[in-house]
């Protein structure tokens, strides 16, 4: 995938506020995504193009989205379908978590991810 998709320059001031910003859910799954804890290495509030996604594992091309209050309304729900067409164009996969399922049930997700990879792994 093309480079200079990825962290543009002028997104600089915008990934560090989201990360200084990050919602409770996301930063419990932080947690568990940083260091490659979970055999894989994420990046958070990675720049996609003219997006920043949550959370981005590079080896399997995996965009990880919490979806929180900010995700409810009409226009937010477009904004979401919009970006993830385009996220999808790049050959992209999303994955789409709900806040209060990662605070109420960590391990659900994290199984769920844990099955995920495997699937993947076996297409290779």
């Amino acid at each position: 995938m093309n480079n200079q998709l990825f962290n543009k320059p002028y997104q600089k001031p915008i990934r560090k506020t989201l990360r200084k910003s990050m919602p409770k859910g996301e930063v419990v799954l932080w947690n568990k995504l940083k260091h490659s804890q979970m055999g894989y290495k994420f990046r958070r509030q990675h720049g996609i193009g003219k997006y920043v996604v949550d959370f981005y594992c590079p080896q399997f091309k995996l965009v990880i989205e919490i979806d929180g209050g900010t995700h409810i309304s009409k226009q937010a729900a477009v904004y979401d379908k919009q970006r993830q067409k385009y996220l999808e164009s790049l050959g992209l996969i999303i994955k789409r978590y709900d806040n209060q399922l990662i605070l109420k049930n960590l391990n659900e997700v994290l199984i769920d991810l844990n099955s995920f990879y495997q699937g993947l792994e076996k297409r290779d």
